[in-house]
């Protein structure tokens, strides 16, 4: 752990002054930030990336992805990295650095860093479908502007289930128990056409979400402790039998059916968005309003992550973690921004900001951001100074 509260704070008040890159790198040297990977840009079209900033030196005899003992002198660490040393990327060719909690090792595509140039121990993060989808979408694209990056953002692109969806068809093609091939038939149709993207109106999203998740936990625990979400999808796709893939369908299938009346439910009817009482952990509920919502979980490779699953005493399934706020911002003469939240800014269920961005979080739909002190005074429902009434 790293106590340094006034050094944190320091950092986390500074960078917000810096004019530029090289600023912003003293402010690094702080090496207060234990938590977070940075993502830079300035208006001078500088990007920048650090893999972290807190990083220990540890001796490389150890293997550091497994549990060593404290009390071994050899584990103590050697001081800290220079920021210089940790994994960082600075203007790459390609224009574009995204951050996915993933290995930083593909996050310019071949402008990347390069693995071997560091230790092991200092960037262990693995590549997930989230990181894949991210390079796919920027790699087409050579110039930005706020709405091009807002769709590609929400590109509905599904990685996690490229090599998913075809094993399961695979699995179908060579069963041989005729009852079961007829009875998965009109879902199987379905997913073999799905073009793996997320949508409101998806019956094949539903479907395949359901079962990938009956697939997982049906398999869960032949999978090895701390295995890195793609590994996880790997072993799906590959170490689960062609019974098992089937047999989860149908399962899958099964509950649809039970908990929904039908299996062909479109994604958005399952998939909520609900705000009832401010709180941070929400109660859900299916017979008070909710919203439907497209994007689905950053574990399947959703860009606009919404992680959602059932609660006690509900069917549908209900985000809690993912989006909850997002920004995109043009750096020019004047600053251009768009922003969404989840919700709405106010906390008290009687404001009528505790839910007014909700549709907007809904549709994807972002709003115009007043930076400017013109624009809030123009755009002010209200304003107030000390003193007055």
């Amino acid at each position: 752990m790293m106590v340094e509260p006034l050094k944190a704070l320091t950092q986390s008040y500074q960078r917000t002054r810096a004019t530029g890159l090289e600023d912003y790198k003293k402010v690094m040297e702080l090496k207060a930030n234990s938590s977070n990977n940075t993502v830079f840009a300035d208006n001078k079209g500088n990007i920048a990336y650090w893999h972290g900033d807190f990083i220990p030196k540890r001796n490389s005899v150890y293997d550091w992805s497994k549990q060593l003992d404290g009390s071994d002198p050899g584990t103590d660490w050697l001081g800290l990295h220079e920021v210089s040393q940790i994994v960082h990327s600075y203007n790459p060719s390609n224009g574009w650095i995204p951050n996915c909690n993933s290995t930083p090792f593909t996050l310019a595509g071949d402008q990347s860093p390069k693995q071997e140039a560091y230790p092991t121990y200092m960037a262990p993060d693995a590549q997930n479908a989230r990181g894949i989808n991210a390079v796919r979408v920027l790699s087409r694209e050579s110039a930005f502007t706020l709405d091009k990056l807002i769709a590609a953002a929400y590109d509905p692109h599904l990685a996690g289930f490229e090599k998913l969806i075809p094993a399961l068809v695979s699995a179908y093609e060579s069963e041989a128990n005729a009852e079961l091939t007829k009875r998965l038939a009109e879902p199987m149709k379905v997913l073999k056409e799905w073009n793996l993207g997320y949508g409101k109106s998806s019956v094949a999203t539903t479907l395949a979400i359901y079962w990938g998740q009956e697939l997982r936990e049906k398999i869960n625990s032949r999978i090895p402790p701390r295995t890195d979400q793609l590994s996880v999808i790997e072993f799906m796709t590959t170490q689960s039998s062609s019974t098992e893939k089937l047999t989860a369908l149908a399962s899958a299938m099964d509950k649809l059916q039970n908990d929904f009346g039908t299996w062909k439910i479109e994604w958005g009817e399952v998939n909520r968005f609900q705000r009832l009482t401010g709180k941070i952990i929400e109660t859900y509920d299916d017979n008070k309003p909710s919203l439907p919502v497209a994007s689905t979980s950053s574990f399947w490779g959703s860009l606009a992550a919404f992680g959602s699953r059932e609660y006690p005493g509900t069917k549908k399934m209900y985000g809690s973690v993912g989006n909850s706020f997002v920004a995109v911002v043009e750096f020019g003469k004047e600053v251009k921004a768009k922003s969404l939240l989840a919700g709405g800014i106010s906390s008290n269920p009687q404001s009528p900001h505790f839910d007014d961005q909700a549709g907007l979080y809904s549709e994807g739909k972002f709003k115009d951001v007043w930076f400017y002190k013109k624009d809030v005074l123009k755009h002010a429902e209200k304003t107030y100074h000390p003193g007055d009434n």
